[in-house]
């Protein structure tokens, strides 16, 4: 029995799915929390009076790429480009209002919300020890020596820095919030993902059926018109899992016209990406479209960002279509920047590979044919 070639097919293809499927999760989930340092937090000081030694402190304590030379407008654009993962402004009168005996200090974190769920999380528990660890450490350690500056007594400096023990808080202001419910942050993925396998399943089926279109319609009528065939699938097709979503979760009319031409794109994109390898291997072209389908789970942007992400991923994500995608839903449905960057990405890889399958389609057939053509003017010859 395990001599029959499907058994020994069968489990090929199980040892060959834990191999690439542990090794895929295992390398990339392993940068969370490892990376997390990667991400870019922006400190905007306002605060003539003792602003600069505070935020030398926090650059000291911070465990991210930490920017200080950024305005408040600039820093805003970098946190809705996901470019800066948290703002940190410190208003003007934050040392002001820690030495009025009455007064509250206000730390004040800007988060952008569309964005992978491990980002805000880890940005609001950021924001929330940033602010302890100012009021246990930085007040004693840093301000008396600024008010004692300021020709404050050294008696009155004691008894106002103990006094502002506890006096400076916090004021996190989220911006592009995701409605409640996993299967809203979730849903970018999913969408994209269900599209991406049935158009990787599909490729299979219609290189097939375009080799055999070759004989009759000739080999390039046969590739175009397999071309045009994708395309009305790709407006069709992305109707129904869009549906769905919108059936259970609302949105407006303008945001299911945008996420259903993102998605046809996508689709009519996917099944380009995914006929490269079945052009190129036949069947066996599917392996890796399994890799490709499994690395795009952590490379698409949903679980961590690309300054997360390990190299292998991050390469992955700027070639292939889920990436782009997810980035275009998040900014659809929730909010954010870059979306003409998004969308030419896109395109650029369906650009690429339409490119490639033109060439695969012309080299692959010229070398089969040649053979044919030798062995029909043969018989002549003798």
């Amino acid at each position: 029995m395990l001599k029959h070639k499907g058994v020994k097919a069968g489990i090929f293809m199980i040892v060959f799915y834990q191999i690439v499927m542990l090794t895929v999760f295992m390398s990339g989930y392993s940068a969370i929390p490892k990376n997390v340092t990667n991400l870019t937090v922006a400190i905007v000081n306002e605060d003539k009076q003792s602003g600069n030694e505070f935020v030398q402190k926090l650059q000291e304590q911070l465990p991210f790429n930490v920017v200080t030379n950024e305005t408040l407008e600039q820093a805003k654009t970098g946190l809705e480009d996901r470019d800066i993962h948290m703002v940190i402004r410190i208003p003007g009168d934050f040392t002001e209002k820690l030495s009025e005996q009455s007064g509250k200090a206000e730390l004040e974190y800007l988060i952008n919300e569309s964005n992978p769920t491990t980002i805000t999380s880890s940005m609001k528990s950021v924001a929330t020890e940033i602010t302890a660890q100012i009021g246990a450490q930085v007040q004693a350690q840093s301000f008396e020596a600024v008010l004692n500056g300021m020709q404050v007594p050294a008696e009155q400096s004691k008894q106002i820095v103990k006094s502002t023990t506890g006096k400076v808080s916090s004021n996190i202001v989220l911006s592009n919030p995701q409605p409640a419910g996993m299967q809203n942050q979730m849903a970018p993925m999913f969408i994209t993902m269900a599209l991406y396998v049935g158009a990787m399943i599909y490729a299979m089926q219609s290189v097939g059926g375009m080799q055999q279109l070759r004989g009759q319609m000739g080999k390039w009528k046969a590739f175009f018109a397999l071309r045009g065939t994708n395309l009305l699938i790709s407006l069709i097709a992305p109707l129904v899992g869009i549906g769905i979503y919108f059936l259970v979760q609302g949105y407006g009319v303008e945001v299911f016209l945008k996420m259903w031409l993102v998605h046809s794109l996508q689709l009519f994109v996917s099944i380009e990406f995914t006929s490269i390898f079945i052009m190129l291997l036949g069947q066996g072209g599917m392996l890796i479209n399994m890799v490709f389908v499994l690395s795009q789970s952590i490379a698409n942007g949903t679980s961590m960002s690309p300054e997360m992400m390990p190299g292998y991923f991050k390469f992955v994500s700027q070639i292939t279509p889920m990436f782009y995608s997810t980035h275009l839903d998040y900014n659809i449905l929730f909010g954010g920047g870059k979306t003409a960057h998004y969308a030419i990405g896109l395109a650029l890889v369906g650009v690429g590979a339409f490119v490639l399958n033109a060439a695969i389609h012309h080299f692959k057939n010229a070398k089969q044919t040649e053979p044919v053509q030798e062995s029909s003017q043969q018989p002549a010859m003798v």
